[in-house]
């Protein structure tokens, strides 16, 4: 699939199914286009995601907001960024909420620059980045997004005692997931759903909800 082809596919899924108005569609294209100029000398996402970047990266990231409850809570906080997925797509969505705060984690330079860049581009005014490590910062926020961050167990771990309760978190995992999910087992200790992903029939996201 061309890479048009790739975004007009996904446009529609994203006005159609996630509510995705036009502004929000033409911001999203204004930061593909960013980073696919950004991307010919750093290294934000693979070479060979590049034309599929509307479902692989955008759609992927933007399926979030189906679980996420913005008029219950007021902050989602993205732990290792890199390029903006799902970080960027989710404040774009909830951009005309300024009463939801989204928080962007990055250790990188290059990446950080690149969503300092971006933010100040298409003036989103709900969401901020932190540089440094998530380490270096105090994690209190409503909702915890994981995308490629780190490998489950560790995710599980900085939630059970890095991370202010009550939380939920949200990790997209890969065709592995079950077998991720079975060997973190024993340290899940909160009630957790495991969802389809609707880019990835193989893939899944995980749902859990960290009470105390």
């Amino acid at each position: 699939m061309s890479l048009s082809e790739s975004k007009v596919k996904s446009k529609l899924i994203l006005s159609k199914n996630l509510n995705f108005n036009d502004k929000k569609l033409k911001l999203i294209e204004l930061f593909v286009q960013e980073l696919l100029n950004y991307n010919k000398k750093y290294n934000l996402i693979s070479k060979t995601s590049e034309k599929d970047i509307w479902n692989r990266h955008v759609l992927d990231s933007a399926q979030l907001i189906k679980y996420i409850d913005h008029k219950s809570f007021n902050s989602l906080a993205d732990l290792g960024t890199g390029g903006g997925f799902p970080g960027i797509i989710l404040s774009i969505f909830y951009s005309d909420i300024l009463t939801f705060h989204v928080k962007l984690y990055e250790k990188s330079n290059v990446k950080v620059n690149f969503i300092k860049t971006v933010i100040d581009k298409l003036s989103i005014k709900n969401v901020r980045i932190y540089d440094n490590d998530y380490q270096s910062h105090i994690l209190d926020t409503d909702y915890v997004v994981c995308r490629a961050f780190k490998k489950l167990p560790e995710i599980l771990r900085i939630s059970r005692e890095t991370l202010k309760k009550p939380h939920k978190l949200i990790v997209m995992l890969g065709k592995s997931a079950q077998d991720e999910l079975n060997k973190a087992s024993k340290g899940m200790i909160y009630k957790y759903k495991l969802v389809p992903s609707i880019t990835e029939s193989d893939s899944k996201i995980l749902l859990v909800d960290a009470t105390k």
